[in-house]
C-alpha cells in the first residue's frame, strides 16, 4: 500500500492528463492518491504489526474513509473485494488469484451502471489472468494479471468512443496497472514504470461521439458530484441506489455493515440528499460542481502538500453553507471558494465545517452559516484550524448572497467580515415553508400543511399555498424605500408561482424590481431578499 501511494503521487499528474470527459469526475490521479494517502494513513495507526487481519482491516476502513471521486470509490470497493478475500495468514498464488477475482466482483457490485472500457474491465481481466495462471506462486500470478492488465488497458479505446476520439486509455485502467506494478516491485524487485509525458488533450473531439452512447453522455453532462457517507441499514441500499437512478448517473454505493460510502452524478443536489435521509442519515456530504474544476485546484493542491501560496491568489476565502442546486451555483457565481451541504434540517458539524476550511487555498477564510441554527457552530471552527477563521453571522440565503456582493479575495477576513455585513444588514430577509405543527403565532394560529412566511421578526404571513404566504409576507415586509426583490424559488415552486408573485409586486409595488432564480433548495418554496 505504502509503495502504491507513493507511486500514485508520481504518476498523479500523467494519469489525471488521460481524463477525457468534458465535465470530468474530479482528476482520476488525485482521487487515487489522495485515497491511498487515507489508506496509508489507517495503517500509521496500528505501528509495527505482523496482523494480517489489522492490517487488511484498516486497508478496507481507510480506503472506505478517504475515498474521493468516482475513481476513489472504486479504487475503494476494489482494495476491500481484495483483502477481504485474504485470510488470516499471507495467501500464495491461489489465494492471491482468488482474491484479485474477488476485488473485480466487488467493484462490478459497487457501480449502478458498469461500463466496460474503464477500470472495471481492466480489473476484471486482470483477476481472470490470475486464476487462469493456476499457480501457487506469487510472483507468476501478478505476473499472469499485470500482462492482462496491460492488454486490457490498451483496448479500452475499443470499447469507450470518448476514449477513442481522444486517444487515450482509461485512466482508472492505468492507476489499477500501477497498483499491479507497485506488487511486482514489492514481491520481485521489479522496477515501476517512469511516468509517461502526456500532453493536453483536445477535448472539442468528444462531442463527436456516436449518436446514443448515452452512458458517456450522461457522465458528460451532469452539474454536480454528489458525495457522502450514509449509515443505513444493508438491506435498503438496493433501493437507494434504485432512487438514486432515477435522478443520476454514475453512481458508486460501497461498503457495509451499516456504514456506506455514495457517489452519484447529478443535476439535483437535493434529491440525491433527500434519497439519503430516506433511508439513514447522511453524513460528511462533499458536493462538486463539475464545471468549476479550477475552482477544485485549491483543495487538492492543500490535501496533496503542494500549495504554498493560495491556488487562485486570495488573500481570504469564503465557505458557505447552502444546499439546493441553483442556491449552490449562485453562491459559487459570487466567489466562494467552497460550499458546504446544509441549511434547516440539514446542520453541517464543526468537523464538516472545519473540512472545507481547511480545503480552500487561503490561510484566511470567512464562514457564511446563512442559517441561525448553524452559527454556534461555525463559531468552533476557529479554535480547530491553524487559520485564521471568521464567521459573518448571516442568518439567511438572501444574507448571504448580498454579503458577497462586498466580498474583496484580497482582503483580510476581518476587514471583509466588516463590509460583508455591512451589505448584508442591508437586506430585508424572509422565508416561505409549510408548518409542519399547529401553532399560535402573532398574526394567528397555524395547522400543519399551512404555508408560513417568514420575516426578521418571526411568523409574519399565513396561507393556504406558497403563493399566497408569499405576497402576504411580501406586503409586510416592502416599503416606498426599497427598490429591488431578489426571489429565490425552491424544488416545489412552479414556474406559475413566480409569476403570480411577479404579477403581485408589479401591481402593488411598480417601482420594486424583481429578479427571480431558480434556487432548487428543499422544504422552502421561495427565499426572499428585499433591498
Amino acid at each position: 500500500m505504502a509503495t502504491f501511494a507513493t507511486a500514485l503521487e508520481a504518476h498523479r499528474a500523467s494519469i489525471n492528463a488521460l481524463n477525457v470527459y468534458p465535465v470530468p469526475d474530479g482528476d482520476t490521479g488525485t482521487n487515487m492518491a489522495l485515497t491511498l494517502a487515507s489508506v496509508v494513513e489507517a495503517l500509521d495507526t496500528l505501528g509495527d504489526t505482523d496482523d494480517l487481519d489489522d492490517v487488511c482491516g484498516a486497508i478496507a476502513k481507510g480506503s472506505l474513509m478517504g475515498a474521493r471521486g468516482n475513481s476513489g470509490v472504486i479504487l475503494s470497493q476494489l482494495l476491500r473485494g481484495l483483502v477481504g478475500s485474504i485470510g488470516d495468514s499471507a495467501p500464495d498464488g491461489h489465494g492471491l488469484a482468488a482474491a484479485l477475482s474477488a476485488a473485480a466482483t466487488a467493484a462490478y457490485g459497487a457501480v449502478g451502471n458498469p461500463v466496460e472500457g474503464t477500470i472495471l474491465t481492466v480489473a476484471r481481466e486482470a483477476g481472470e489472468a490470475a486464476v487462469a495462471a493456476d499457480s501457487a506462486d506469487v510472483v507468476a500470478v501478478i505476473d499472469a494479471a499485470r500482462t492482462q492488465a496491460a492488454d486490457a488497458l490498451e483496448r479500452t479505446p475499443t470499447m469507450l468512443q470518448v476514449l477513442a476520439d481522444a486517444g487515450v486509455v482509461d485512466a482508472g485502467g492505468a492507476g489499477f496497472v500501477l497498483f499491479l506494478d507497485s506488487m511486482l516491485h514489492v514481491v520481485d524487485g521489479r522496477e515501476i514504470p517512469e511516468p509517461a509525458i502526456v500532453e493536453v488533450l483536445d477535448l472539442s473531439a468528444i462531442s463527436s461521439a456516436p449518436a446514443g452512447n448515452d452512458a458517456e453522455k450522461s457522465i458528460a453532462d451532469l452539474r454536480y458530484e454528489v458525495m457522502f457517507f450514509l449509515d443505513a441499514p444493508d438491506d435498503s441500499i438496493e433501493g437507494f441506489k434504485s432512487a438514486w437512478a432515477e435522478i443520476g448517473d454514475s453512481i458508486v454505493v460501497v461498503g457495509g455493515d451499516g456504514l456506506w460510502n455514495c457517489h452519484v452524478h447529478c443535476d439535483d443536489i437535493g434529491a440525491a440528499i433527500e434519497c439519503g435521509i430516506a433511508v439513514g442519515r447522511p453524513h460528511g456530504i462533499r458536493i462538486t460542481d463539475l464545471l468549476e474544476e479550477l475552482e477544485e485546484s485549491a483543495w487538492v493542491q492543500e490535501a496533496m502538500g503542494t500549495s504554498s501560496v493560495p491556488a487562485d491568489g486570495r488573500t481570504s476565502a469564503v465557505v458557505a453553507v447552502a444546499v439546493g442546486d441553483g442556491v449552490v451555483g449562485i453562491f459559487r457565481s459570487l466567489g466562494v471558494a467552497k460550499v458546504v451541504v446544509g441549511g434547516q434540517t440539514m446542520n453541517p458539524s464543526t468537523a464538516d465545517l472545519l473540512e472545507a476550511v481547511e480545503a480552500v487555498g487561503a490561510d484566511e477564510v470567512i464562514l457564511l452559516p446563512n442559517n441561525k441554527n448553524i452559527i454556534p457552530v461555525a463559531e468552533q471552527v476557529d479554535s480547530q484550524s491553524d487559520k485564521t477563521v471568521r464567521v459573518l453571522g448571516s442568518r439567511s440565503v438572501a444574507e448571504g448572497f448580498a454579503s458577497l456582493l462586498a466580498y474583496d479575495p484580497e482582503a483580510t477576513a476581518e476587514e471583509n467580515v466588516a463590509n460583508m455585513g455591512d451589505a448584508a444588514s442591508a437586506v430585508v430577509a424572509g422565508e416561505v415553508t409549510q408548518a409542519v405543527r399547529e401553532s399560535a403565532t402573532d398574526v394567528g394560529p397555524v395547522v400543519a400543511g399551512d404555508f408560513i412566511g417568514i420575516g426578521p421578526g418571526g411568523i409574519r404571513a399565513i396561507g393556504p399555498t406558497p403563493v399566497e404566504a408569499t405576497t402576504a409576507l411580501l406586503a409586510d415586509l416592502i416599503d416606498d424605500t426599497h427598490e429591488l426583490m431578489t426571489l429565490i424559488a425552491g424544488a416545489d415552486a412552479t414556474e406559475a408561482d413566480v409569476v403570480a408573485i411577479e404579477a403581485w409586486v408589479e401591481a402593488n409595488h411598480p417601482d420594486v424590481e424583481v429578479e427571480a432564480h431558480e434556487g432548487g433548495q428543499p422544504l422552502y418554496p421561495f427565499y426572499i431578499g428585499i433591498e
